[in-house]
């Protein structure tokens, strides 16, 4: 007589009602994380997906094996055929599991790869199940086991409601931070209450206020251990600094005392948009500049939570109000890894905030592009700073040909080595996924004083970029083969090779935009100088003539050749304490557009005499310094010219205005470019050329 084998894993069983309760548990709450929204209770959810899991998963082995014992001596069939299957998945979906928990708690990014296999193969786990189920499950209720079977079903939904209540029941205890999108009760809608942050174009995708906290908290992107590089270069950065800079705090101080708090919207959507759509820049508010918008600027959700822009200009974009993580603020201890697990294994919404939207030049316009209109100005509109539309406009914008463009971040965010799990980018035509690089959030430009002004953690490191980026010695791989090499202007000097005693030397200097993608300078050009310095000396030092000098006040010297702008108010008189709130136009207005050239001409006297004979009114109009030696008529003798491009960020009269003459601060000049010629004198039956070239 055959021996009958004892079913260890039956309806009965405790170790089958454990496993199934636990198996419908995991299935019901990892679609409900794969197809519900972004909320609370999911990532409640999410946490006790991994914890039943982990608990669970040596029983259920256990289970698996010891069915698998039970039945593998039955006859092959549909039901034992997807046994054999849902086994197999259920191994590939425990594996993948293990892999997703163990990256969300000690990586720094989780594969796609491993969470869609773990999805798959749950999904694999769940069709089988069901199937090979039902047959013996119908069997079962119909017969003797009716009892256990109905036992069964009845504990595996008791825990499945269980688990639901207890999920429920930990996000109406803890649903993360509650925001409070209000305004103040006295905030004033100068323009009525459909445009709460005019005369500043940004919105908000509600049309509200924004709880300062939901933009900010920029610090806690690097304490994962995922975004520390991009973190670090963002802290001495412009953006970072946009709130805190020194001289935006002095001029929103002036206008909000000429034209009340409120008027000062119009710098915020820009420089301080977390004050911005918090209501701080409101009536009676003398620090109108929050404590988070002060320390973070733009901070990274104020650029990475834009949805839209416009090339208007003026901030023209809409915010939107990212949804937070579950103790997404804490930067240490259990909440901090909680945290950090939840961002990794549940990544959907955080991977919202990289879009590609950022890749087009059109995201920078909304900020880089601004105008003063009548509800500025009370006169009408004026066009200021427009970075967008000289690129767009000059030959670096090849549209349709990628390959022959340089855009906006390809300079301003060059590609740099990356360890951060941003790294890799498939939608440029010239990366893939694997290229191990990230674009610098440095945004390095041209501003080499306020990160050392304000100490910024990483400045030493940021000015001299800055300065090697304005002097053409940044190197940029990625658009090597698309601009010209040296400085980003070229400086050239012509002046003729001899010159008779007593004759005068042309020399022309020849500034040519050789790698700038939109105007140079550009910007506010009403506080940015940059000018050519000429120095002409004899063979003994002596110096011969200048220009463009500087004072033992820092201040140019008259006649100084000068790339800048003169924007003046409706009374004609001029903008100079960068009081854009009073401009209606510009009066005079000189700037190199991509690719164009400019020149300036200077005439230098040669006396014939075999010395000056001490400073005259002359002299001194012409900017040549006394006493110098002039050789002998029967002598031949050489004049060395030496012109340079110098930029500063900042006219010292504004800094003086700003911090006061006492404080001692100056914006330091960097040298862009230069060039050198020397000019021999010869007696007058010596060889000379009159052509000037």
């Amino acid at each position: 007589m055959a021996e009958t084998r004892q079913i260890r894993t039956g309806w009965g069983a405790s170790l089958a009602r454990l496993s199934m309760a636990a198996l419908v548990f995991e299935t019901l709450s990892g679609f409900a994380i794969t197809l519900g929204p972004f909320h609370a209770t999911i990532q409640w959810s999410v946490l006790l997906h991994t914890v039943v899991g982990a608990a669970t998963l040596l029983p259920i082995a256990w289970y698996a094996a010891v069915h698998w014992d039970d039945y593998r001596s039955y006859a092959m069939s549909h039901v034992v055929l997807l046994g054999y299957v849902a086994l197999a998945a259920l191994v590939v979906c425990s594996a993948s599991g293990l892999v997703v928990t163990w990256q969300g708690l000690l990586g720094v990014k989780m594969s796609p790869l491993w969470r869609n296999v773990h999805l798959v193969s749950a999904i694999v786990v769940l069709a089988t199940s069901v199937v090979h189920l039902v047959s013996p499950f119908l069997r079962a209720v119909r017969g003797a086991d009716a009892r256990t079977a109905w036992r069964m079903a009845g504990f595996s939904m008791a825990a499945l409601v269980v688990g639901g209540l207890v999920t429920v029941g930990l996000a109406t205890r803890y649903p993360g931070v509650e925001y409070v999108n209000e305004f103040p009760e006295d905030y004033e809608y100068l323009y009525g209450d459909d445009r709460p942050f005019a005369p500043s174009l940004a919105r908000t995708e509600s049309g509200g206020a924004f709880d300062a906290r939901s933009l900010a908290g920029s610090d806690t992107c690097g304490t994962a251990g995922c975004h520390e590089q991009i973190l670090e270069e963002w802290k001495p950065s412009s953006h970072r600094y946009a709130a805190m800079d020194a001289a935006f705090q002095r001029i929103q101080g002036i206008m909000a005392e000429q034209n009340g708090a409120e008027s000062t919207r119009y710098c915020g959507g820009c420089h301080d948009p977390i004050s911005l759509f918090s209501g701080t820049k409101n009536i009676f508010v003398e620090d109108l500049t929050g404590l988070q918008g002060y320390n973070e600027g733009i901070s990274c959700l104020s650029c990475h939570a834009i949805r839209e822009t416009d090339l208007q200009g003026n901030a023209n974009y809409v915010m939107s109000q990212p949804p937070e993580y579950l103790w997404q603020w804490s930067d240490e201890g259990w909440r901090r890894k909680l945290r950090d697990f939840l961002i990794r294994t549940y990544p959907d919404e955080h991977n919202r905030l990289s879009k590609r939207m950022f890749k087009a030049p059109e995201y920078c316009a909304a900020c880089h592009k601004q105008f003063i209109d009548e509800e500025v100005n009370r006169v009408g509109w004026v066009q200021l700073q427009n970075q967008y539309d000289n690129w767009a406009a000059s030959h670096w914008n090849q549209e349709g040909h990628p390959e022959r463009t340089v855009e906006c971040r390809e300079c301003h965010m060059p590609l740099i080595d990356s360890t951060d799990p941003a790294a890799g980018d498939v939608a440029d035509y010239n990366r893939n996924a694997r290229d191990g690089k990230h674009r610098s959030h440095r945004f390095i430009a041209s501003n080499n004083v306020m990160p050392a002004l304000l100490e910024l953690e990483g400045w030493e490191e940021q000015v001299e970029l800055t300065k090697a980026w304005l002097r053409g010695e940044y190197e940029i791989p990625e658009i090597a083969d698309k601009w010209a090499g040296g400085p980003i202007v070229a400086v050239e000097l012509e002046a003729p090779d001899t010159v008779a005693p007593g004759d005068s030397i042309p020399v022309r200097v020849v500034m040519t935009s050789n790698k700038v993608g939109h105007d140079f300078p550009t910007g506010p050009l009403d506080i940015i100088q940059s000018w050519i310095e000429l120095e002409v000396t004899d063979d003994a030092g002596n110096v011969i003539f200048t220009s463009g000098r500087r004072d033992e006040n820092n201040f140019l010297e008259e006649g100084t050749f000068l790339f800048k702008a003169e924007p003046v108010d409706q009374y004609g008189n001029l903008i100079d304490r960068h009081n854009l709130w009073e401009m209606v136009g510009v009066r005079f207005r000189r700037a190199l557009f991509p690719g164009y050239s400019d020149t300036v001409e200077y005439v230098v006297g040669c006396p014939s005499s075999a010395a000056a004979l001490g400073p005259t009114p002359e002299t001194a109009a012409e900017g040549r310094a006394p006493g110098f030696d002039v050789p002998p008529a029967d002598e031949a003798g050489t004049y060395h010219i030496v012109a340079s491009l110098q930029y500063r960020k900042f006219d010292q009269f504004l800094v003086n205005y700003m911090f006061g003459e006492d404080a001692g601060i100056t914006a330091p000049p960097v040298e862009i470019g230069r060039a050198t010629a020397t000019v021999r004198v010869v007696a007058d039956d010596g060889e000379i050329d009159r052509t000037g070239g």
